[in-house]
């Protein structure tokens, strides 16, 4: 599958606020518990525990029962799985053990992403008792694709334009480490090294004002499901409340729509929560990320 728009696409700067249709991102209505149920399960089962067709240099995924161990990036490691097939009590110990085991040997981080409805019921306890340390909590939301596609409205002097050059990443990875205050050191690195091996499953999209980036996000298609995926999105403090997350979520949902897929979904924090659900996406769970760092090493994971 190609890309939608050619790489290093650019859009034009906004005219004044007045003249773009802002009103074209529709609010979708209330949806029944049923409806939430389906879009879980929709999750669950297309994108959680999957291994990519193609990976990047270095990385690997292993199977361990039900778990889909990654290894291999240079940013630190993860499980996954879609459950963990009925284990309780000692079993789930020996599970988290030998996780530990593995990245322990490697000197690696590794992320335990544990959601709200997984089981057993104490397996936050067993991760804590492992030596795990939890990050903030966040919400899973789930829209479908054509609630959220959109002309961009952009603000005054602000344009859109899709990147892959080595540069324009680590602007990007400068602009997260201004807005989040911590390290992303290896995000240049980790999205070169994604598009490197499958650049049609990739797009990033910058937004800039004087040729200097105030907001980016990335949207991964996540092969064979109906799902496209929504990362980053993160805007300076001084160009916040002026419609620019909206515009580049629009943007994304765009090329989510013209590539075929059904839903988007974001990990989204406290922050961007009420600005989805105002757009017509449904928290379908929470998902709190767990962290096991070796002695020696101390810092944000960097693991996204």
């Amino acid at each position: 599958m190609t890309s939608m728009y050619p790489s290093e696409r650019l859009l034009p700067s906004a005219a004044p606020t007045a003249s773009w249709p802002c009103n074209n991102l529709r609010v979708v209505g209330a949806v029944s518990e049923s409806e939430v149920a389906m879009l879980l399960a929709a999750y669950d089962m297309q994108l959680r525990g999957q291994l990519a067709d193609q990976l990047p240099e270095g990385v690997r995924g292993e199977r361990d029962g039900p778990l889909l161990r990654m290894v291999g990036a240079k940013h630190g490691g993860f499980v996954d799985y879609r459950d963990l097939g009925g284990l309780e009590g000692a079993e789930v110990d020996e599970l988290i053990t030998r996780q530990v085991r593995v990245f322990a040997e490697r000197g690696d981080r590794f992320e335990w992403k544990l959601h709200a409805h997984d089981r057993p019921a104490d397996l936050a306890q067993r991760l804590r008792a492992a030596g795990f340390v939890p990050e903030a909590v966040e919400t899973v939301m789930i829209a479908p694709v054509a609630g959220v596609a959109a002309e961009p409205c952009l603000p005054e002097g602000v344009r859109l334009r899709e990147v892959s050059d080595r540069a324009d990443l680590e602007r990007i990875e400068v602009l997260e480490q201004a807005i989040w205050r911590d390290d992303h050191g290896w995000l240049a690195d980790s999205l070169e090294a994604e598009r490197a091996v499958d650049p049609d499953a990739l797009t990033i999209v910058v937004a800039e004002a004087d040729d200097a980036p105030v907001c980016a996000g990335w949207v991964r298609f996540a092969q064979g499901t109906e799902f496209a995926t929504l990362w980053g999105g993160g805007t300076l403090p001084a160009w916040r409340r002026r419609g620019i997350y909206r515009a580049i979520l629009a943007y994304r949902a765009n090329l989510a729509m013209r590539r075929g897929f059904r839903y988007l979904q974001v990990d989204a924090s406290d922050g961007s929560r009420p600005i989805l659900e105002r757009l017509g996406f449904v928290a379908v769970t929470t998902t709190t990320p767990f962290i096991w760092s070796p002695p020696t090493v101390v810092g944000d994971t960097g693991v996204r």
